[in-house]
C-alpha cells in the first residue's frame, strides 16, 4: 500500500510541475503621450575687457644704476599703460668713485664721495675734511671753514629784497585771513 501511495504522490507531483510549466501569465500595457514644449532660450556672454599690461625693465643680475617703474589702468572702454626709468645718482656716485680709486686717483674718489652731505659731515666729524681746490688735510679744513663763514656772513642784496617781499606777501595773506 505504501508503494501505491508513493506512486500516486509521484504522479501528482509530476502533473502539477508540468501544469505549472504550461501556465504563462502575460501582461501588456500601451501608453500614448504627446509632449509640446514652447520656450525661448537666450545666451548672454560676458567677458572681461582686454588688459592693459605695462612692460618692465629687467635689471636683475646687471650692473645698472637704473630701475624701471610701470603702471597700467584698464576700464571697460579704455586702457592706458605707461612706464619710465629712473637713475639712482648715489649708485652712479659709488661706481664712479670706485673706478677713480681703482685707477689710483684716491683724492678724486674721496672728493666725489664728499658730494653726498652725509659723507661730507662724516669726514668733517672724523677730522679728515673733504678735499677742496686741490687742498687736503688741515689746509682743506681751513678752506672749508672760510667758505662756511662766507656763506653765513650775510645775505646779498638780491636775497634781502626777496626776503622783504616774501614777508610782505605773507603779511598781506595773514591780514586777508583775519577779515
Amino acid at each position: 500500500m505504501r508503494i501505491k501511495y508513493a506512486g500516486i504522490l509521484l504522479g501528482l507531483t509530476l502533473s502539477v510541475s508540468s501544469f505549472a510549466q504550461d501556465t504563462v501569465l502575460r501582461s501588456e500595457a500601451v501608453t500614448e503621450s504627446t509632449i509640446t514644449t514652447n520656450g525661448k532660450t537666450e545666451t548672454t556672454l560676458k567677458s572681461p575687457p582686454a588688459s592693459a599690461i605695462s612692460p618692465t625693465i629687467n635689471t636683475s643680475n646687471s650692473d645698472l644704476c637704473t630701475f624701471g617703474v610701470a603702471g597700467a589702468v584698464q576700464t571697460q572702454i579704455l586702457g592706458i599703460s605707461t612706464g619710465t626709468q629712473f637713475t639712482d645718482e648715489n649708485c652712479e656716485r659709488l661706481k664712479n668713485s670706485k673706478t677713480l680709486y681703482d685707477m689710483g686717483m684716491k683724492v678724486a674718489a674721496v672728493s666725489l664721495m664728499c658730494q653726498d652731505t652725509r659723507v661730507f659731515n662724516a669726514m668733517m666729524d672724523a677730522g679728515t675734511p673733504c678735499p677742496i681746490d686741490g687742498m687736503i688735510g688741515e689746509e682743506a679744513k681751513r678752506a672749508w671753514e672760510a667758505e662756511k663763514r662766507q656763506e653765513e656772513g650775510g645775505l646779498d642784496e638780491t636775497t634781502k629784497d626777496t626776503a622783504v617781499a616774501g614777508s610782505g606777501v605773507a603779511g598781506l595773506l595773514a591780514l586777508l585771513l583775519l577779515l
